[in-house]
This record gives structure tokens, C-alpha cells and sequence, in this order.
């Protein structure tokens, strides 16, 4: 796992030393396990990683029984895809499905039924690589897609996009087939934490299947919404859109439905999750955890900030929406001449590249170098930058040099930088968008997204009121150090982790050293910190009632796969 996700799950387990680890990884490309690996604390016992980017077929020839189980299996989970929308199709606001609860609970059923009867099927006669991809499974799609009450787009999918949806849906089922649901995997962890759903949660939602390990899921990003923004118009053909949709859809449904908690980073992904039938009573909302003592030493120092100089920090891309933020500085620099505005960040992946060459160059064209005035020749008002430059040394010092911070994206899930900027003590004009007036709170200003107008009056309401910015700020790092911090969102989890363990304990057989079953041998201390059961007891998997774990609790984070 890589990026602020990695970063989160990286601090939750060096934090709850008190628990012992071991961790799952879905590794999503080869550039990803390429970055290497990071130190590991004490707490951690096995790191167990599976790329989801690559599989070669995996030589399994399954017998006639095999092949009709899989026919019937494989044939009800893409019949239950094909049927009508999934919830959340529409979007956590939308007008969902006109399927009345009744079918939509049988269509659940049959999905999730379908899913587990081919985990079970990989489990005992071997993997699905070469099923999942023949021309068999193909057909079984095409025969989904022509039934009576298929989505009418499914009716008209075409062979490459029936091809495409085979190869997608082969790919994100592959942890069907991982040798990880047994007694020295993950059947031996009192929970399972998944830090994302979608395909990465299924290797918890296959353990509470197979061993009745109660799981966990985090979602800071909806993955769900990560899928529908990255598959726009011009990435697939209509029928391919409709039938992924539809799968996703039904993976989140079956993946909330099963978690003993689900943990959104926000209300606007416990929204969306509620949206695709979660139960709301199970939503805890946790907010991701800063580490703000990096930023202590700026946000006690407010002075440092220029005062005509507006900042904006992340990640070039197309998403955050520089463009319009340039037109907006053009017309903040029609009522503050003297203004500069500061863009620091490093371009993400080739498009990012390419989005950064086109609004440098729309900034020259915006602003051509001043013979006169303000600034020198050749100094132009607007700066784009890089963390470790002579600019901005440290992300602390980006956010230091600016008297306003300013986030101008069109997508966003939580605003990490916004935090940051908070923890820096900094005034901020933000667009409305994913999380961000929930992070706000009020403590800075909120304009429209893609209004460069509104932007620019924000950007110099607070830039002519030096005493509005004091304030704003100094609010906005006392609600972040209260929300945003690192202590708070491990206490908040530690707290989960004991809950789940006392209300959802995995059931064991504990037997002596003769063989003979002990079935007292784990009273519910074996929860609390300190070693409670006996050196000689060993572990079985559930076979009659009693239950025993672990102490402290031996808890399994599953790293995300996709959008991390």
C-alpha cells in the first residue's frame, strides 16, 4: 500500500503496539512492490503479499463435476450482476434501483452465494485463473447478459465487451484463489482489518466465511466511487461501464452487509456506504489521524506567512483543478497587484505530467513577464514548485510562505492537505467537495467548484483582512488538533479492535498436550493485555462450541489493492 492510505495504516500499526500483527498486501502493480519495503515494528509477526496485477494461468484442469460447479457458481454471480442496477448505482443521493427490497435481497443472496461457492470451489479442487478466463466463462457472461430482465444496456454488449468484462472480473476475483483462509493464515487472526473495500476486502470477507474471523473495513476513499470516477465515457463502451458498475456495486453491498464495523473516514463516505445498504447502527466514522508535530512549529508561528502570497499544495492532476485556479488568481491580481501565487506539488503519473506542461503554460499566457511594477523582468507572479526545492525544503515550509492556502479540486475524498494547512494555523478558501465543509467546520471559506470567480473573491476577501486570517486560522488548528490527530484516531480503533474481539469472538477447540479438548481454557481475559493461557495449549479451527485467541489481540490488516 502506497500514499496517504499506506501512510494511515502504517501509523495505526506502529501505534497499537499492544496488538500483534501479521499483514495481508494486494499489491497493485509492479512499480508499486518496485518502491520497496519500510521497517517494520516488533508487533508485526508475517507479511504475506499477492500481486493482483499479473497471474499467470495456473495449469489447474478441473474435472467435469468441477467444471459444472463452476458453470452453476460462476453462471448465478454474473445472472445476479446482469439483473439491474447494484445499490449505489446512482451515487449516495441518487434514486437507486426500482427493484422492489424483496428482489433486491434475493438478488444479494444470489450474489453472494455465487461468490463464496467459487471460493470454495478454488479451495478445494484448485485455482480459477483458467476458468475464470475461458471461453466458457465468456459464454456463461453472454447468456447472463441476453436473459429476460438484464439490464437493457447489458442486452447489447458486444464480444470485446464481453472480453473486457471477462478480463476485468478475472483479475478482481483473483484473491478467491490465494492460499490464505486456512489455519496458518488468516483463519488464526482474532479480526480482520481491511484498509479498503472493493477486491481488497475479499480476502476478510472469505476468512469470516471460512473461519468465522469477524472483519473490519476502512474506507477513507469510497472504492465503490473510486471505480465510477475512473471509468468515464471515454474509458469503456456503455454495455462495459453497466455490467462493472453493476459488479462493484454488488461486491460493496456483499462487503458491508458481512462487516461486524465499517469505519468511513467521513460522512461523506459513510453516505455512500449507507447508500449501498449498510447498516447504519455498524458505521462508526473515524477521521484519519495527522501527525502534528511536524506541523507545531509553523502553526505556533503565524507571523512567518507572506502576506500577499496564496499557496496551493498536492498532487498535479486533472482532478484538483489548477485551471480554473489560475483564471481565478488573474482576477485576484486585478484587485491585489502585488499578489503571487505559489503551486507546489509533483505531477502523479504521465497524465499528471502532461496536465502540469498545460497549466504551466497557461500561466505564462496569463501572465507574461513584467517589464515594470510589481516584479522584476522575467519574474512571474506564479510559481510552480516541488517539495525539496530551494522554495519549499519541507511540506511545513510550503505551507508557512503563504498568507492563504487554497484547494481548488473537483473531486476530493478527504482533504489531507486541508488538514494540514489546519495544523499550520493557515486561513483557507476550499471548493465544495467530497469531505471538505465536514473538515472545515467553518473555520475557513467555501466557494462552488469550478467557479473561478467565487474563488477569487474568497482568495481576496481574506487577503485584505490580515486580522480575519489570524482568526481563521488559529480555529482551524485547534479543530484539527481536537479531530485530526494521530492519538485520537488510534485510540478510536484501539477501542474498535476490543469491541469486536468481546462481541464477536472466533470460536477454537483448545486442546491440552495429551489432545484431550479444554473447553474453558480461554476465559475472556485472553482479550486483555498479558499472557492468560497456558503454554502448552495449541489451537484448532471452530469445530464444537468454546472459543480461545490470542493476547494481546492478534489483529490482520489486508493493505488495499486498488485505489490506495
Amino acid at each position: 500500500m502506497s500514499g496517504d492510505a499506506g501512510l494511515w495504516c502504517d501509523r495505526l500499526v506502529r501505534g497499537l503496539e499492544q496488538h500483534e500483527f501479521d499483514l495481508y498486501a494486494l499489491s497493485r502493480s509492479r512499480q508499486q512492490e518496485d518502491e520497496g519495503w519500510v521497517p517494520l515494528p516488533p508487533q508485526v509477526s508475517r507479511v504475506r503479499t499477492a500481486p493482483l496485477w499479473t497471474a499467470d494461468d495456473d495449469g489447474v484442469s478441473h474435472g467435469r463435476r468441477a467444471r459444472r460447479r463452476f458453470a452453476e457458481c460462476y453462471g448465478e454471480l454474473v445472472g445476479a450482476v446482469c439483473a439491474g442496477a447494484a445499490p449505489g448505482a446512482d451515487g449516495p443521493s441518487g434514486c437507486g434501483s426500482d427493484e422492489s427490497a424483496d428482489a433486491s435481497a434475493d438478488l444479494a443472496d444470489r450474489f453472494g452465494s455465487a461468490l463464496y461457492g467459487l471460493a470454495e470451489l478454488a479451495r478445494e479442487e484448485g485455482g480459477l485463473v483458467g476458468a475464470l478466463r475461458s471461453d466458457a466463462a465468456v459464454r456463461t457472461l453472454e447468456r447472463a447478459c441476453r436473459a429476460p430482465g438484464a439490464l437493457r444496456t447489458a442486452r447489447e454488449a458486444r464480444v470485446p465487451d464481453l472480453l473486457a468484462v471477462t478480463a476485468h472480473l478475472e483479475r478482481a476475483l483473483r484473491p478467491l484463489t490465494l492460499d490464505w483462509y486456512g489455519d496458518d493464515g488468516l483463519g488464526a487472526a482474532d479480526l480482520c482489518h481491511a484498509a479498503a473495500g472493493g477486491p481488497a476486502a475479499l480476502p476478510g470477507l472469505l476468512a469470516r466465511h471460512f473461519c468465522g474471523v469477524p472483519l473490519l473495513v476502512t474506507e477513507y476513499g469510497v472504492q465503490l466511487r473510486s471505480h465510477y470516477l475512473g471509468l468515464g465515457p471515454d474509458a469503456a463502451a456503455p454495455a462495459v461501464r453497466a455490467l462493472l458498475g453493476a459488479f462493484h456495486g454488488r461486491l460493496a453491498a456483499e462487503v458491508y452487509r458481512r462487516a461486524e464495523i465499517l469505519t468511513p473516514g467521513n460522512a461523506h463516505a459513510r453516505r455512500w456506504q449507507e447508500r449501498c445498504g449498510a447498516d447504519r447502527a455498524r458505521i462508526r466514522t473515524v477521521y484519519p489521524g495527522m501527525d502534528a508535530s511536524r506541523f507545531a512549529e509553523v502553526g505556533e508561528s503565524p507571523d512567518r506567512a507572506e502576506p500577499d502570497t496564496l499557496v496551493w499544495v498536492g498532487r498535479v492532476e486533472p482532478a484538483k483543478d489548477l485551471i480554473s485556479l489560475l483564471h481565478a488568481f488573474a482576477e485576484v491580481r486585478k484587485e491585489e497587484p502585488k499578489a503571487r501565487l505559489r503551486i507546489v506539488g509533483a505531477p502523479c503519473g504521465p497524465e499528471g505530467a502532461a496536465y502540469l506542461g498545460h497549466c504551466r503554460a497557461l500561466a505564462a499566457q496569463l501572465f507574461p513577464d513584467e517589464a515594470e511594477g510589481a516584479h522584476a523582468v522575467g519574474d512571474n507572479p506564479v510559481s510552480f514548485e516541488e517539495i525539496g526545492g530551494p522554495e519549499a525544503p519541507t511540506l511545513p515550509d510550503a505551507y508557512a510562505a503563504g498568507a492563504v492556502v487554497v484547494l481548488s479540486s473537483v473531486v476530493e475524498g478527504f482533504p489531507i492537505s486541508l488538514v494540514e494547512a489546519m495544523l499550520c494555523g493557515r486561513a483557507t478558501v476550499s471548493t465544495d467537495v467530497g469531505a471538505v465543509v465536514e473538515v472545515i467546520g467553518g473555520t475557513g471559506l467555501v466557494v462552488p467548484p469550478r467557479n473561478p470567480r467565487a474563488l477569487a473573491e474568497a482568495c481576496v476577501a481574506l487577503l485584505h483582512d490580515p486580522e480575519r486570517r489570524a482568526r481563521l486560522g488559529a480555529a482551524a488548528r485547534a479543530r484539527a488538533l481536537e479531530l485530526f490527530t494521530v492519538e485520537q484516531n488510534i485510540a478510536a480503533f484501539h477501542g474498535i479492535y476490543l469491541r469486536i474481539v468481546s462481541h464477536c469472538p472466533v470460536r477454537r477447540v483448545v486442546l491440552d498436550a495429551s489432545g484431550e479438548p479444554r473447553p474453558f481454557a480461554a476465559p475472556a481475559e485472553s482479550h486483555v493485555p498479558g499472557r492468560w493461557t497456558g503454554p502448552t495449549a495449541r489451537v484448532l479451527p471452530r469445530t464444537a462450541p468454546g472459543w480461545a485467541a490470542t493476547a494481546p489481540v492478534r489483529a490482520t490488516p489486508l493493505a488495499a489493492a486498488e485505489g490506495a
